[in-house]
């Protein structure tokens, strides 16, 4: 029994004012294409079970072409694996605000999906043997206690929420789950899998119970996720092929439809401004097959202020223009505190502060926190050109 775990999928995610030459946001187009590339991949394992544990889409109230997209990928794996069980479970951001407005994944069940997106449900598949009791995120839903059902020869677990204490603090501010569930509660020796959805890194919770991570770059927290998956060994986004009987585990990795790079900081400590562009152009020059298309950062440390204004700004705006986004940070040299009862520390720049509040303010759950960022760091750079203050450039 061969189940297939991925999550996070995100679809209609979009980011930077790059257009596809049909209009679509080039974000967007790219999600889509490893979606797709996914279901490839899926439907030649042929497995037995696939389950969806949540955020199918990035908003509440996709667009047009977002649910066309999953309506065609899905349709596509249940024609092609006619006998698997295809469950979607809904997330937080497929979840309506007020009860009384709709959902759009049950337009997904007149393919034949099995959808869970309004209360938790135990679904029974007697020919296989096999209970799958999916916890969908959905603010104020009575939970049922997370027990196996007995009768059956194999328990799965399919939920989209934070297990306590085991994401980091970036991750838990940043968009927060509904359902959150303590070690105790979750039990997972009991089952024969848990499939969390909501963490975007691939994560082990138990022997038996993983976090799939995103299928794409898709968070707030994108360049901590690559250091992430960095220091784990993780060689990307991608989904999870287990064995139920044998406990067999596989992480599948997914090719990145847009390269995102992040580069080696330089220390601008004791640098002129003219030597500083030589550093920031040689690394730039060193990335093999050049930066063009890709998403791209350079970290820039100890850099003051007047230094940062006598930058070939010329030649930051061809890297922008040449690569689908290059974010250039620029940090300033740490400020010492003269005052005994302080700390050492660097004062953070204005735009540190507002990314750091948008990024722990809770939103609701169709406001696109990545769009909502975006625009602040915008109006900063604005303000910037009026009165260059700000410690980031970036697209």
């Amino acid at each position: 029994m061969r189940l297939v775990h991925l999550a996070d999928l995100h679809l209609g995610y979009r980011q930077y004012q790059r257009l596809t030459p049909g209009g679509v946001n080039q974000r967007e187009a790219d999600i889509a294409t490893t979606f797709r590339v996914a279901i490839d991949r899926i439907i030649a394992l042929r497995p037995d079970v696939v389950v969806v544990a949540g955020d199918i889409f990035h908003s509440v109230r996709p667009t047009n072409q977002a649910i066309l997209h999953a309506f065609l990928q899905f349709g596509r794996l249940q024609r092609q694996l006619p006998e698997a069980i295809i469950l979607l479970v809904a997330g937080n951001h497929d979840t309506p605000r007020a009860a009384e407005m709709g959902g759009i994944l049950q337009l997904f069940a007149q393919l034949g999906l099995n959808v869970v997106d309004r209360e938790a449900s135990r679904l029974s598949f007697l020919e296989k043997e096999l209970s799958i009791l999916a916890v969908p995120d959905v603010p104020g839903m009575i939970r049922p206690p997370l027990t196996p059902d007995p009768s059956a020869r194999f328990n799965v677990l399919v939920i989209h929420g934070e297990v306590q204490g085991m994401l980091p603090a970036a991750a838990a501010t940043t968009d927060r789950a509904a359902v959150e569930i303590s070690h105790d509660e979750l039990g997972a020796a009991r089952w024969d899998y848990v499939a969390f959805g909501h963490y975007h890194v691939y994560r082990e919770i138990a022997p038996n119970a993983y976090y799939s991570g995103s299928i794409d770059y898709t968070s707030a927290n994108t360049w901590g996720e690559l250091y992430e998956q960095r220091v784990a060994g993780i060689p990307g986004k991608g989904f999870i092929e287990r064995d139920l009987e044998s406990g067999r585990h596989k992480f599948h990795a997914l090719p990145p439809t847009r390269p995102l790079l992040d580069l080696p900081p330089i220390n601008a400590s004791g640098l002129a401004s003219a030597e500083l562009d030589d550093r920031i152009r040689a690394l730039v020059e060193s990335v093999e097959d050049g930066i063009d298309n890709k998403v791209v950062r350079v970290t820039i440390r100890d850099v003051s202020r007047h230094v940062a204004r006598e930058l070939d700004h010329k030649a930051i705006r061809e890297y922008k223009r040449r690569a689908l986004n290059f974010q250039l940070d620029l940090l300033r040299p740490e400020a010492t505190r003269t005052n005994v009862s302080g700390a050492p520390g660097r004062r953070p720049s204005l735009n540190e502060i507002v990314r750091e509040k948008l990024a722990a303010r809770p939103l609701d759950p169709d406001i696109d926190r990545t769009a909502l960022v975006e625009r602040a760091m915008k109006y900063l750079d604005q303000a910037e050109a009026v009165a260059p203050t700000a410690a980031v450039i970036e697209s």
